[in-house]
């Protein structure tokens, strides 16, 4: 039984594949707008002298992702999903225009932190697919889907670097709003009505209070959060300095290079359906421990090998590995409660993003005082903090 199978209202077989597809495409769409701002970092700082340091914008940015995890995706649990989803890809539109026009620098940080907000629309579009897959197949499925995000995420960079060279950063914001407006069209038209039914009848406090006894009956989902938020701490330290360390090092290149190294991480991008595939097979662990593995090579290189070459390969370790056990790590955590898909979600991708939001800001820190061989130093440690969450086998 696949995805395609599992569709209601008879919405299977090449429709289903279109709705996979149409799924994965807005899951990049709407992602891709925490990481428009990274490869911009240096060209927006000098639109605002002294008003506010560039890391500031990424990480008010994954701020609002954290937030609209917390606040938003729990309601995927209490009303329809997919009203739930175009009104955060209107949100994104909103927020994209407001972002372009932004006269100052505290305009901009408020448009940021919306932008973060709505992105997490992503969020209630996995559970989504997760809902429609047989159990067997969820890994799979998963995967797919997932390629659409992790490829928002990676090439969101790409299209940023080249459209603020050759644009100016104003123009990239304003390309973000036909793109959210396309997001909201595509699951207007694709996803199915009560494409994922209520599954509770709890109240909203009542959902949010809800959360905190998910996370402590469930130690696989403590587990599969803490090494996924240990990992894209390690993930996101990487690309939150990668231009500043261009700008600044001995290759004084810009932000359209910076972007271009997001291509190189896409090959990274064919691994999630791969991993989701033998998460299937032979369980989510040994796909995870490989995952942390590739990361901690990654950065060894980064600091190692300091090359334009050592660059590219580590890059595409980074994303091999990163990549790699967020997919196994859904295909476990997707499989702990039908009735709490969303919150599940909140709190796995909760905790993944402050993960995120701590290596920017631990990664401006460590660049700061100790420069690229800093930020190498602190990956690692992440990276060997992901490798102990997965030291203990947890009980089923």
């Amino acid at each position: 039984m696949s995805i395609a199978s599992s569709i209601p209202h008879n919405q299977s077989g090449v429709f289903g594949q279109w709705l996979i597809f149409a799924m994965a495409a807005a899951c990049g769409i709407a992602v891709a707008n925490i990481y428009y701002n990274q490869p911009m970092l240096v060209v927006i700082s000098a639109s605002f002298p002294g008003q506010f340091g560039p890391g500031l914008i990424p990480t008010v940015t994954q701020l609002g992702y954290a937030a609209g995890l917390l606040l938003l995706v729990p309601l995927g649990d209490l009303f329809e999903r997919r009203t739930l989803i175009i009104l955060q890809f209107m949100m994104l539109a909103v927020a994209s225009l407001l972002a372009a026009a932004a006269p100052a620098g505290w305009a901009l940080l408020g448009a940021s932190l919306l932008l973060g907000i709505g992105a997490t629309a992503a969020q209630q579009i996995v559970p989504v697919a997760a809902s429609l897959a047989s159990p067997d197949r969820r890994g799979a499925v998963v995967g797919s889907v997932m390629s659409g995000l992790l490829s928002g995420i990676l090439l969101s960079r790409t299209l940023a670097g080249l459209v603020a060279a050759y644009a100016g950063w104003r123009a990239m914001f304003l390309l973000g709003v036909p793109l959210a407006l396309l997001g909201a069209l595509l699951m207007a038209r694709m996803l199915p009505k009560a494409s994922a039914p209520v599954q509770t009848a709890l109240g909203y406090p009542a959902l949010m209070a809800s959360l905190a006894h998910l996370w402590r009956e469930e130690p696989r989902l403590r587990q599969a959060t803490l090494a996924q938020a240990a990992l894209f701490a390690s993930f996101s330290a990487f690309w939150t300095i990668l231009a500043l360390y261009l700008d600044r090092s001995v290759y004084h290149l810009g932000s359209d290079i910076a972007g271009l190294f997001g291509v190189v991480g896409a090959v990274g991008v064919f691994a999630a359906p791969a991993a989701g595939k033998l998460a299937d097979r032979i369980g989510g662990r040994p796909v995870i421990i490989l995952g942390v593995a590739l990361t901690l090579a990654a950065w060894l290189l980064f600091i190692g090998w300091t090359s334009l070459l050592g660059l590219t390969v580590g890059v595409i370790l980074l994303d091999l590995g990163v990549q790699s056990a967020l997919v196994a790590n859904q295909q476990v955590i997707y499989g702990l409660r039908e009735e709490a898909k969303g919150r599940v979600n909140t709190l796995f991708m909760g905790g993944m993003f402050l993960g995120g939001t701590l290596g920017s800001m631990g990664a401006m820190m460590a660049w700061e005082r100790g420069g690229w061989q800093g930020v190498g130093y602190f990956a690692i440690a992440l990276a060997l903090l992901a490798a102990l969450a997965m030291v203990f086998k947890p009980h089923q």
